[in-house]
């Protein structure tokens, strides 16, 4: 073993060793963080939770313009490699019956956000202490900066990593990483992927009109229900006979709303939805194929039809310099064993605007603890904690393996 794979080996041993001895720390900054959740850019509590633990540690986070998400760079040089947590909730109402349960009524949680941000903060720490620690001599241990980024907003559209890129987070970096909880994989497993992991995802409402009337006479208005129904029904699968199918377009609506009385034809009604591509370049032209079929069901039915669409992110699309640094990181920290490849999913995330300043590489955390399953979005979700002591582990080898110059 040559010197320099020694003292990274040392390195390595070391980082073990400080997670071993923080897992109660994790584990209670997660659980505080999933108990107080908070939606896109009123995460406040949370951001000053982040602030107050990275200046016990020593360090000067910044918070962002808007006033939630930190920005904190660990060591120093011109060399920064950024490692993103993404700290916002969901609208939905926690289902778990645990002593960490959401304290917010109708605010979850569900999407392992305040495990990202857990096992950011945990890195920003092992990190500053291993800087600060002297023990593995010159040149400097760290090799140049870390960029912890608690991104606001990851669930709204079009996404709080436009704020992030707005305060210059990205300009100039080596590359980004980041992980997602994933409870299709067990604990203990790193799901990797070169090139489209998620998907493009759009936001789409719909807003229909018409004079309204009595159920007995449809004939003598517009039956806004029943062009709604024609919009839910024919508008996806019209979609999947206009565009290629390997674009992996789909059409989900998630909400509708019209009327308040069985025996009353409403005058407006309402639908909202994803639109969701599996690849970029029909990503661009969805938007006006969208709006031109729902005008075309629409338009039978005498309704009036207003179309707010709001274009939401692209797929993210791992750069395989970085997949190859979370592979060697994972190899160290799981085992061979531990590496999966995985699937691109339908799921959207605003990572993915990243890509256009700096290579990125976007893992999935398996958090399968062999329970009942726990999908994401989902008032049940939860996680097995044991996995953020395996996310700061990766994440910390891999930021200072891509300071090393191991991103190609």
């Amino acid at each position: 073993m040559t010197s320099e794979a020694l003292r990274g080996e040392r390195i390595g041993n070391w980082i073990d060793a400080w997670v071993t001895s923080h897992v109660a720390e994790l584990v209670e900054t997660r659980r505080t963080i999933h108990a107080h959740p908070e939606l896109g850019y009123v995460e406040h509590r949370t951001t000053d939770l982040i602030v107050d633990r990275l200046r016990v540690a020593g360090l000067e986070p910044k918070v962002l313009e808007h006033g939630t998400g930190v920005i904190c760079d660990i060591g120093a040089g011109d060399q920064v490699v950024v490692l993103r947590a993404d700290i916002d909730a969901l609208p939905l109402f926690d289902t778990k019956d645990v002593s960490y349960r959401s304290r917010i009524e109708g605010v979850a949680h569900a999407c392992g956000h305040d495990a990202h941000t857990a096992i950011v903060l945990g890195v920003a720490k092992v990190l500053s202490e291993l800087g600060d620690s002297g023990e593995f001599g010159e040149p400097a241990t760290l090799g140049g900066r870390i960029r912890c980024v608690f991104q606001p907003a990851e669930e709204q559209v079009p996404g709080g990593a436009l704020e992030v890129l707005k305060a210059g987070a990205l300009d100039g970096v080596l590359a980004a990483f980041a992980v997602h909880c994933d409870p299709t994989l067990a604990v203990g497993k790193v799901g990797l992927k070169v090139g489209p992991i998620t998907a493009a995802c759009d936001a789409v409402k719909v807003t229909l009109t018409g004079p309204g009337g009595h159920t007995a006479r449809p004939h003598m208005t517009v039956d806004l229900v029943d062009a709604l129904g024609r919009v839910i029904t024919a508008t996806p699968g019209l979609l999947s006979r206009q565009i290629d199918p390997r674009a992996g377009l789909s059409l989900v609506w998630g909400a509708v709303g019209a009327g308040i009385a069985a025996n009353t034809i409403p005058e407006s009604g309402t639908l909202h939805g994803t639109a969701r591509l599996l690849d970029r370049d029909s990503w661009d032209e969805a938007e006006k194929l969208i709006r031109r079929l729902i005008a075309e069901v629409v338009a039978p039915t005498g309704a009036q039809v207003q179309i707010d669409y709001q274009r939401g992110v692209p797929p993210v699309v791992n750069d395989a310099g970085p997949i190859e640094v979370l592979r060697a990181a994972a190899h160290e920290t799981v085992g061979a064993e531990g590496i999966s490849s995985t699937e691109q999913s339908l799921g959207g995330e605003d990572f993915a605007w990243y890509a256009d300043h700096a290579p990125i590489g976007f893992a999935r955390l398996g958090t399968d603890g062999g329970g009942p399953p726990l999908d994401l979005h989902r008032g049940s979700f939860d996680i097995d904690e044991r996995a953020l002591s395996i996310g700061v582990r990766l994440l910390a080898r891999t930021a200072l393996r891509a300071l090393a110059g191991e991103t190609g």
